[in-house]
């Protein structure tokens, strides 16, 4: 059973003539690119603790198959405003999973891109835990419901935005949740 029992946040940007270079970049930017990257679904594990990037870093090795959850994005167009991002609902019971979501999109800014992410989050996580809500309303009055609920006791993003380069170049934005301390 693989179970992860820490997990970091990072993200990365990278320029480059070619699409697949710019990703690399990106990676390299977000402090994972020695990794063997394996993409999974968006469940924050039970009893998983949240590190500081630098401490998650040091903790891998080349050539370590590492499980994320990733959203990315890229552009050719110059000045064509990008953005990607992982949201992250954390239940109050550290017995209960939570909930990672990526968001990645055009002509958003960081800040809207990464609150739409964590929304995402916590709405995917209330709606198993049982909170009641209106979709309608806005993020901070969903926040609000989810705080007095007690039910969800942490939200965040990391969200990485970057213009498209102006001679053309390939630009890639990327966020990642990175899962490490894996049971076997």
């Amino acid at each position: 059973m693989f179970v992860a029992k820490r997990m970091f946040l990072t993200k990365g940007v990278g320029k480059h003539r070619e699409k697949l270079t710019s990703f690399e970049l990106a990676l390299r930017s977000a402090g994972i690119a020695a990794c063997n990257l394996v993409r999974v679904s968006s469940i924050f594990p039970p009893r998983c603790k949240l590190i500081p990037r630098a401490e998650g870093v040091k903790e891998l090795k080349p050539g370590q198959v590492t499980f994320v959850v990733m959203s990315e994005n890229s552009t050719r167009e110059p000045h064509r405003l990008i953005a990607a991002s992982v949201g992250v609902a954390i239940p109050s019971d550290r017995n209960t999973f939570g909930y990672l979501s990526e968001h990645h999109s055009f002509g958003e800014t960081e800040e809207v891109a990464g609150e739409y992410a964590e929304e995402l989050a916590a709405e995917m996580l209330a709606t198993t835990l049982g909170v009641e809500f209106d979709p309608d309303r806005s993020w901070n009055e969903k926040k609000e419901i989810y705080q007095i609920s007690n039910k969800i006791v942490r939200t965040l993003h990391v969200t990485q935005s970057a213009i498209g380069d102006k001679r053309g170049l390939w630009t890639t934005v990327l966020s990642a949740s990175i899962l490490l301390g894996i049971d076997e």
